[in-house]
């Protein structure tokens, strides 16, 4: 029997990136599988914090094993920023296009354009805590090019690329992304858990 998963998230586009990436190792369902749709919690001033917040939310409510994540981009002439505000960095709202026009509008015509996406996933399995990190180093490019991807994904290029993620194809990118390393590690881990 395929062992069932929680990902704490209400992101659809990472809902979808998660289920190719697993390719059905483990069933993965969301919130709203749950009858759950309201704002998760994620008041943490950490990647690490946040991602262990959503996953033992939804661990101790529903008593289900479960995961979550949180990403940041972290650009290096903006001292990290803006890292774990990454998805709300223009305000509240927590608008894609803001975020980049304002991470594009810091940078200006700074010639460190160098950055890294980093992902943290914090799983809560029969109560006990774990984590997995996943980096990807690149750059920001000054404008924005593809129509894959979301988030910050138009101006990042990754290392040893020319295309953006917003314009590799999305198998490639499930393969080479932040979020696919820790991924992986969180499916090696369960891959022995459940041996």
């Amino acid at each position: 029997m395929i062992p069932e998963f929680v990902f704490a998230t209400n992101n659809k586009n990472k809902l979808e990136e998660i289920r190719a990436i697993s390719k059905g190792k483990i069933k993965i369902i969301c919130p709203e599988d749950l009858g759950y749709s309201e704002e998760l919690p994620e008041n943490h001033t950490s990647l690490e914090g946040n991602a262990l917040q959503k996953a033992r939310f939804f661990y101790d409510k529903f008593s289900i094993n479960c995961f979550a994540d949180d990403t940041g981009l972290e650009v290096e002439a903006l001292n990290g920023r803006p890292g774990v505000f990454s998805a709300r960095y223009a305000g509240e709202g927590k608008n894609p296009l803001e975020n980049v026009n304002k991470v594009l509008h810091e940078l200006n015509d700074n010639p460190n354009r160098n950055a890294r996406f980093r992902t943290v996933i914090a799983l809560v399995i029969n109560d006990k805590e774990y984590f997995f990190e996943g980096v990807a180093e690149g750059k920001i490019i000054t404008e924005m090019r593809g129509r894959n991807g979301f988030g910050y994904d138009p101006v990042f290029v990754p290392v040893g690329f020319d295309e953006t993620f917003a314009e590799i194809p999305v198998n490639v990118k499930n393969r080479i992304s932040h979020r696919a390393a820790a991924f992986e590690k969180l499916f090696n881990f369960l891959t022995n858990f459940y041996i």
